[in-house]
């Protein structure tokens, strides 16, 4: 790592900040991993992403004297924590249920998740104003904002709230 020293500074900072937005990046996907349960990806994220700070945290502290040096790794961090985030909504891994309250349309709501291949659970409710119809559907994350469009056509009106989950046995799951 001797040659790392001959580096100009900016391009020795410039090295740092790349180095900790691959560490943050893989910190902010496995951590979504652990989450959901994936112990082999969350390993290998982990390895990688350990390996990748010992390097920039290490280049620092050797030119600690070189305020760009903290900026970039500074800036690295967060800069990773939203490159991160960006890529784990692209993947869109894993399962929500989605809740949805309608005062009036729950019936045709379920019927229309249903015949665009979504499992939905009805029950019966009273809110403030009376009876409700509070809708369940495990979907696929990917498949939220399909979900969402079919229940404000069919509902404008309708509540509706996601919350991750993580499918543990039987039922119907589109995986």
């Amino acid at each position: 790592m001797e040659f790392l020293s001959t580096l100009p500074p900016w391009l020795f900072a410039l090295m740092i900040f790349l180095l900790r937005v691959a560490d943050m990046t893989l910190d902010t996907i496995r951590v979504l991993f652990v989450v959901r349960g994936k112990k082999a990806i969350v390993w290998v994220l982990g390895f990688f992403q350990s390996l990748i700070f010992v390097v920039a945290i290490g280049s620092v502290l050797t030119e600690l004297d070189n305020i760009l040096n903290v900026l970039g790794y500074a800036t690295g961090f967060a800069t990773g924590n939203l490159v991160g985030m960006l890529i784990e909504n692209r993947l869109a891994i894993g399962h929500i249920l989605v809740t949805i309250i309608s005062s009036n349309r729950g019936a045709y709501i379920a019927e229309r998740l249903r015949s665009g291949g979504y499992a939905v659970t009805e029950i019966a409710g009273r809110g403030r104003n009376g009876t409700v119809f509070e809708l369940h559907a495990s979907v696929l994350r990917k498949d939220v904002p399909n979900v969402e469009t079919i229940v404000l056509e069919a509902d404008p009106q309708a509540f509706i709230t996601a919350e991750d989950v993580r499918p543990v046995r039987r039922g119907f799951w589109r995986a």
